[in-house]
């Protein structure tokens, strides 16, 4: 009989490792499925994971969608190793692009400097509404926390949809679900002339230090790290659980809501139903290969921003369905699971056993 028996120790090494061993066993599995599509896999491997760094503008648009992954994922990042399996990063974001784009109307036809601010934190204060819910129910009633953010992502993407086709809809625009343009004083500045990067991806790689340094040098952080590893222990040694996970939960929403509001308020410049392409699921992937930490993350999102870039990139030059990026993603995810459990585990079989 084979069973699985838990190794005595995990190797560091391939701990570290085993993100990369991830990535090389997704191309060579990207490569078969290339073939069987009869691309070259080669010249697809290029146009996914090139090409996209190949000059300055794309570059700039890969910067675009590190942003909003980065900021996702280290929220998800601290909510994991709290053992808050917060999968609502969507709906966060797209709460946050919502709740700032009703702050941002207001300020069509003004130039005040408080335009940009308040447009901001609308969006942090909405993502950090929506991420409050599950975390009361989970809390006062025990609720799933999984299934309830869940169920929330898709409550906010109706209610987004709703909007632009309801309140928030351009009155001038031709019946379409969009709002009107949001004002020069609510967007935010873009970095260089050449491409549509803005303040967003500064915000972003600030927060995430700040994470790193919340995580790894704070008092705070050493609770968060100690009640995700054992709870009973924390527990025992006096620490709220309640407020831990409050805050990670809240603080994901804030990150989340941000990086919705940074869409709307940054290349989109008014809000539309397809605000995200998935960012908020494709984090959950960002967290874990950065190694649930922050710097990990940013690297991490890097690599996601690429797939995503490069996705689009060998549809336009190579015909190649943009469902690959999704599963590629969805791979990626499943040989790094895979890699985890076998540094974590070993298949014995009772021959072995009573050796």
């Amino acid at each position: 009989m084979i069973r699985v028996q838990a190794r005595t120790e995990p190797s560091t090494l391939m701990t570290f490792a085993s993100p990369f061993l991830a990535i090389v066993l997704t191309l060579v599995f990207g490569s078969i499925l290339f073939s069987a599509l009869g691309k070259d896999p080669l010249q697809a491997l290029y146009v996914l994971l090139v090409l996209p760094l190949s000059d300055a503008y794309n570059i700039s648009e890969m910067l675009v969608k590190m942003g909003p992954l980065l900021l996702c994922a280290v929220g998800l990042s601290l909510c994991y190793r709290a053992n808050m399996w917060n999968i609502g990063a969507e709906g966060q974001l797209l709460a946050g692009a919502l709740g700032g784009s009703a702050v941002a109307l207001m300020f069509v036809n003004s130039d005040s400097m408080l335009a940009m601010p308040l447009t901001l934190l609308g969006g942090v204060a909405s993502g950090m509404f929506w991420a409050g819910i599950p975390t009361y129910l989970k809390i006062k009633f025990n609720s799933n926390l999984i299934l309830t953010t869940i169920m929330l992502n898709y409550i906010a993407l109706y209610l987004l949809i709703w909007a632009v086709h309801g309140p928030l809809r351009d009155p001038d625009g031709f019946g379409f679900p969009e709002s009107a343009m949001f004002s020069d004083a609510t967007l935010l500045p873009v970095l260089f002339e050449s491409g549509r990067v803005h303040l967003g991806i500064i915000l972003a790689l600030l927060l995430a230090l700040f994470a790193w340094f919340l995580l790894s040098k704070s008092h705070l952080g050493f609770k968060i790290r100690v009640y995700g590893a054992d709870e009973p222990a924390a527990t025992y040694a006096g620490f709220n659980a309640k407020a831990i996970s409050w805050f990670v939960m809240l603080f994901s929403g804030a990150l989340a809501g941000l990086a919705g509001v940074a869409e709307v308020a940054g290349p989109i410049g008014q809000l539309t139903p397809n605000v995200s392409p998935g960012y908020g699921y494709s984090a959950i992937i960002v967290a874990y290969l950065g190694r649930l930490h922050p710097a990990g993350a940013i690297i991490a999102s890097i690599f996601l921003a690429i797939l995503y870039m490069g996705g689009d990139l060998a549809q336009i030059e190579m015909g190649i369905p943009i469902a690959v990026v999704g599963m590629f993603q969805g791979v990626l995810l499943f040989f790094l699971l895979a890699c985890d459990f076998f540094i974590r585990y070993r298949i014995v079989s009772s021959r072995e056993n009573m050796a």
